[in-house]
């Protein structure tokens, strides 16, 4: 899977990420500070990443900054994107089966190395359910998109 990652901080947590994507056997594209010469400002390199989702470029994107706070709304503001936050793997979990997120947002200050294993963990074992209610909550999602660059 090609992966798109950015970071506004080159933290230990973000360049362990690449590594453990890596490791997964996934292709990391990455932005921000983890690319030398990128803008490594969190909306900069955020909306890059999930314009490579957009796309079609990249099957799926994590994008982090200090709290994930800022990395998720810029990531959401790109039309096609369904960023979650996840703070915890069964908030990673939910965000994939109920949302069908392809864009996962990372705080570097609360996510350990431990914590983020278990996160990629569920995020890449969960897949988007087949619950009615559910793609109907994402196709509505989808409509609101309509008219958005």
């Amino acid at each position: 899977m090609r992966i798109s990652v950015s970071s506004d901080m080159d933290e230990p947590v973000a360049r362990a990420l690449v590594t453990e994507l890596r490791d997964r056997g996934h292709e990391v594209v990455p932005y921000g500070a983890l690319n030398p010469g990128d803008d490594s400002r969190w909306a900069v390199c955020s909306e890059a990443a999930a314009r490579e989702v957009a796309a079609g470029t990249a099957d799926q994107a994590v994008v982090c900054c200090w709290t994930g706070t800022g990395a998720s709304i810029a990531a959401n503001k790109v039309a096609g994107v369904r960023a979650a936050l996840c703070t915890d793997a069964y908030t990673a979990d939910g965000a994939r089966r109920w949302n069908d997120a392809n864009a996962l947002a990372l705080s570097l200050r609360l996510t350990s190395e431990p914590l983020l294993k278990e996160i990629l963990d569920a995020w890449f074992t969960a897949t988007a359910g087949e619950d009615a209610e559910d793609r109907e909550n994402v196709a509505r999602v989808a409509r609101l998109d309509l008219g958005r660059t």
